[in-house]
């Protein structure tokens, strides 16, 4: 029995036996749909479960004795969950979210989930209709990629990568769509790359749904985002920028490695690029918003490059 069957199952009996005190073994078991041995089992794990601190007095008491089972210092699992207003609206902002994602199935069954969280969250669902999600996407991006993993259709995508400062045209079989750290994703087989990718909605110039049906190798996984989307590379340079507040954007823009408070709004960032072309361009848009802590090759560079800019800029005026 996994762990995904058997909490659920754990969340309802103890419930239940506080509200039948002295509830035979054989009787609930069968009204769980258990064995006997099952049932003690399950038992014994609740003798073991309860609040933070696990003496005596925290743990929940149940004893089975002559096959009648009585439970006691249970009364904090067996109330109703009671969430705070922010509780409440941040995870019906989610589930509305969650609806809006193509390849979730159970729509139906969400909506009518989301209509009784509305009417029993109360003030949480009034302040939850003041916040309305849109995806960082271009403009037609996510109609188009949404409509593609609806009929099964190829993507002609002309896409921007930031690491190299440079856009590419790609043909893609869209798989699934993400949302990482609030962002969106297309994961799917890339005919570029030849390989699994993760595409940026606010990085796609152009899409275009294609007349052609999306054939992503059978061994085609999508990639896994559950530690995040960044995926550097040991060869990539590793670079450091101080950021001051009005810089903050480059976090937000492009993958950082590490980020860092500084206070006062300012910031340390390290992010790996494998064109330091792009690195130098990026510290030259910063300006005195930023500036580059390591390595010194590429703060030399920046430095040439601003030095070479004034010059020619003297040379014209």
């Amino acid at each position: 029995m996994s762990t995904a069957d058997r909490l659920p199952r754990l969340l309802a009996l103890i419930p239940y036996l506080m509200s039948h005190p002295g509830a035979q073994v054989p009787e609930v078991a069968k009204i769980f749909g258990l064995s006997e041995k099952q049932l003690i089992d399950d038992l014994q794990l609740v003798w073991m479960c309860g609040l933070p601190g696990h003496t005596p007095g925290d743990l929940i008491d149940v004893s089975w004795d002559g096959g009648e089972i009585l439970i006691d210092n249970a009364d904090t699992i067996a109330r109703p969950l009671r969430l705070g207003v922010d509780e409440a609206s941040a995870l019906l902002v989610a589930l509305r979210m969650l609806a809006e994602m193509p390849e979730f199935g159970e729509r139906d069954a969400l909506t009518r989930v989301i209509a009784k969280f509305e009417q029993a969250s109360g003030e949480g669902a009034e302040v939850s209709n003041q916040v309305t999600v849109e995806v960082d996407a271009t403009p037609d991006a996510l109609p188009s990629v949404n409509e593609a993993l609806r009929r099964g259709r190829r993507l002609s995508l002309r896409y921007y990568v930031p690491g190299r400062d440079e856009v590419t045209p790609r043909e893609v079989d869209p798989m699934r769509l993400v949302v990482v750290d609030g962002r969106s994703y297309l994961s799917g087989w890339c005919y570029r790359a030849e390989a699994v990718r993760l595409f940026r909605l606010d990085r796609m110039l152009t899409v275009e749904v294609l007349d052609v049906a999306a054939d992503p190798p059978a061994d085609a996984v999508p990639d896994e985002v559950t530690s995040g989307v960044f995926r550097p590379s040991p060869t990539d340079e590793l670079v450091e920028l101080e950021l001051t507040p009005a810089g903050r954007w480059v976090a937000e823009y492009y993958p950082c490695e590490q980020v860092e408070e500084l206070g006062e709004g300012r910031m340390r960032v390290a992010l790996r690029a494998r064109d330091q072309g792009w690195l130098v361009r990026l510290a030259l848009r910063l300006g005195d918003t930023g500036r580059v802590v390591s390595p010194a090759s590429l703060a030399e560079s920046v430095r040439a490059a601003a030095t070479s800019a004034l010059n020619r800029y003297e040379s014209v005026s």
